[in-house]
């Protein structure tokens, strides 16, 4: 069920420029000292101190692993404030993971304007997005404004931050695709019947999914949306179709707690004598014929 955000303040509005309603994305960045040396992304763009604005301070709920700052009042009751903690219980239970890390912290703008200029001011090189994710050794933190998306887009990221909270080296394909899954309030497997009808019909046309190719994506900026889309639909596979490869993606899930380099997924499935690519092909097919929703396989 959709939450409904409380009235908004008449300077909440939304930017007009339809330019603006393009997806969010996540950034990760890792600082590695070893002898005396760094590694890791480099942060997009630097600071004008001329241009500086400040991060939403005013108010604080934290609940549970959640923590959201904004200048205006959220009740610790809101019912989106209860959506992504019931979101966090819902990962937990399909992924078979336990989240007790670090907080997640959600930076909420009042309105786009105000969160357009800050990443102006402080990150000037990096593209619009609705939303933001940044984990770093020192915080997990989400960036975001109040519109009529902030319920997706704060599941969406809130997902990344909970599996980054346990997980080491989570791959960028899996992560995204996991976050995909996850922003649809509801039924836990509701489909996308835009995206599974554009992958159908790439089937149709001849296109083949390859896990190992999502596999090679270490920069989000070079995914394409067809990218997310199978994401999406591999997670979705692999959790809705037979118990033996949801099994593979919850041990690898484990595996990620443990260490940061397990192997690739697609190499686990085919151990296990899963042509899942195949299969894959087959459950598109069958979420394209027969409906919208399907229910968790049983354990």
């Amino acid at each position: 069920m959709s939450c409904q955000p409380a009235t908004p303040p008449p300077d909440r509005g939304l930017c007009s420029d339809t330019a603006l309603t393009s997806r969010r994305k996540v950034l990760r960045w890792l600082l590695v000292v070893s002898a005396g040396s760094a590694s890791g992304c480099r942060l997009p763009g630097r600071r004008d101190p001329a241009l500086t604005v400040s991060l939403p301070s005013r108010h604080s709920v934290l609940s549970d692993q959640l923590v959201i700052q904004s200048d205006f009042r959220l009740q610790y009751d809101h019912p989106l404030i209860e959506d992504l903690l019931a979101l966090k219980r819902e990962v937990s239970t399909a992924l078979a993971l336990e989240f007790n890390g670090p907080p997640v912290v959600v930076y909420l703008f009042e309105d786009e304007q105000k969160y357009v200029n800050y990443l102006a001011s402080t990150w000037p090189s990096l593209p619009y997005r609705r939303a933001y994710f940044f984990g770093n050794p020192h915080e997990l933190a989400v960036y975001t404004f109040w519109g009529e998306n902030v319920q997706e887009d704060l599941r969406h990221e809130f997902t990344h931050g909970l599996l980054n909270s346990t997980l080491q080296n989570l791959p960028l394909w899996l992560d995204e695709g996991l976050a995909e899954y996850f922003e649809v309030s509801g039924r836990p497997g509701t489909v996308k019947p835009t995206v599974v009808q554009r992958l159908g019909q790439a089937l149709t046309n001849g296109w083949r999914p390859d896990m190992a190719h999502l596999e090679g994506l270490t920069d989000v900026t070079l995914m394409t949306q067809s990218n997310y889309e199978e994401a999406w639909a591999w997670v979705h596979f692999l959790l809705h179709s037979e118990p033996a490869q949801r099994d593979v993606l919850l041990s690898y899930l484990q595996s990620l707690r443990q260490s940061r380099f397990p192997g690739p997924l697609s190499e686990r499935l085919t151990a296990q004598g899963i042509r899942s690519n195949d299969r894959f092909a087959g459950h598109i097919a069958t979420l394209a014929t027969f409906g919208t929703q399907t229910a968790l396989v049983p354990e």
